[in-house]
Parts: structure tokens; sequence; C-alpha cells
């Protein structure tokens, strides 16, 4: 069944209204005709099926059949800040990162950024990162769309963690038998065992990594730095590496 997420202003009591591209893929890509069901997300958690009642260009007309609890999201609210990679790696980490649940991404520029920002193209490259995300969530069945926030310095981003109730520092030289990932999610789970909905950030630097002062920086900022396993991985593979572990800690696999 068709999934589109809808401002929550296309919600008017029991009646839905899709339109622009997504109104013309389901009416002109799928074909769809009157009598057919789709799913209306408002991007904030409620779903409903929907039975089309009338469809004109770029417009489609419906009416809410049953409202649904698909129960999609991680319990744990994650946050993946992710420091400017070469080329569309991004894009990646956006696709891939919201496929593994998580809620929002930060980018960032840190002292070993290699692509240089042009504020001027912000705006474009926003928007697409905006939809890639969208795309995705209906991809993966998801209730809400991650937020993609504008790009921000390494200072905004350190003075960002003290809102969120633990800061994780991807940091190649912890996995040289430093301070494990499993072992802090484990003890942050252990003593905050009634807190609902936790927000954790997740920091990834870019293909050179942190230098060891910005690591004594997110330290002071209340960060722990954290290995992935022995091995070094791509600035692209990191953070899905975090997110796959958080959410099996989190008890999002059973158990």
């Amino acid at each position: 069944m068709q999934r589109y997420f809808v401002a929550p202003g296309q919600f008017a009591g029991a009646g839905v209204t899709l339109t622009g591209d997504d109104a013309r893929h389901l009416g002109t890509v799928m074909r769809a005709k009157p009598g057919d069901v789709f799913i209306a997300c408002d991007g904030a958690g409620r779903e409903a099926q929907v039975r089309i009642e009338t469809i004109e260009p770029g417009k489609i007309a419906g009416t809410v059949l049953q409202w649904i609890d698909t129960g999609s999201e991680m319990a744990w609210r994650v946050t993946v800040a992710q420091s400017l990679p070469k080329g569309d790696k991004l894009e990646t980490v956006i696709q891939k990162g919201t496929e593994a649940g998580a809620a929002a991404f930060l980018p960032f520029t840190s002292r070993r950024t290699i692509v240089q920002y042009d504020e001027r193209k912000e705006g474009k490259r926003l928007e697409r990162w905006r939809k890639i995300a969208k795309e995705a969530a209906e991809q993966a069945h998801r209730a809400v769309i991650p937020e993609v926030a504008p790009v921000c310095s390494w200072q905004q981003l350190l003075r960002s963690m003290k809102d969120y109730d633990l800061t994780l520092l991807c940091y190649e030289e912890e996995g040289r038998g430093g301070t494990g990932l499993k072992q802090v999610l484990s003890a942050f789970r252990e003593r905050s065992p009634s807190a609902a909905n936790p927000r954790v950030l997740v920091v990834v630097g870019p293909e050179g990594g942190f230098d060891p002062q910005e690591a004594e920086q997110a330290a002071a900022a209340g960060a722990t730095a954290v290995g992935l396993g022995r091995r070094i991985l791509r600035t692209e593979t990191a953070a899905l590496v975090a997110l796959a572990c958080i959410a099996y800690e989190s008890g999002e696999m059973g158990g």
C-alpha cells in the first residue's frame, strides 16, 4: 500500500487532500482510482488509511477509514551530527540513517572537514537532504520524517550538546582498547530505566576524523568518546553502525 506524508493542514476532519508530486505519483504513476486505499502520515506520528474519493490533476481527495498506530519509531530519539563529508556521502547517511531510525540529522563543519562550505548553495542542498529524508521515511514505513537541520559550526554543535541526555563522540582512538559503545549504552540504560524517549546525540567526524583538541572540547561539553570496534570505519558508515547498536541496546530488536 502506497504511503505519503502530508502536512497536518491537509487533514480536515475525516478528509485528506493529497497535492503536488505525491498526488501526481499516486494518480499518474501508480494509476490509482477512486475507491483505492493509501496511507497518509502527518509527519508527527499520526497515520491513517485513506480511501480515494476524487482524482483531479495535481489533487486527490480522500476519506479517513481508520487511524493506525504502527509503533515504527525508535524508543530513543537519536540525532546524528555528521561533519560534512565529500561528494554525496551525506545523502547516504540521511537515507540509510532514516531507514535505521534516526530522529534528526545535524550537519556541521569541523577542523578536518574537507568540503568547502558554500552558504549560497545551502538552501538547495538542505531542500534536497530533506526530500531524501522524506522519501526514505516513506520507504521505511516511518511515522515521522526526520528533521534535517541547516549546517552549523563546531562551536555551535558544542553548545547544543547540553540539550541531550547522552552525547556520543565516535572517536577512532577509543576503538584501540578504549571505551566501547556497548559499555556506555549499557550503563546509560541501567541508570535511566524510567527515562521516556531519551535524547541521544551521535557525533561523527569527517574523513580525517577529529583532532585531539576537538575530542577534549567535546568531553568538556559533556560528550563521551566511544569506539565502534577495532576497525577504522568510513565517515558515512560510522553513524549507521552506531544507530544499529543503539537500536539493539534500547530493546528494539526484542528481548
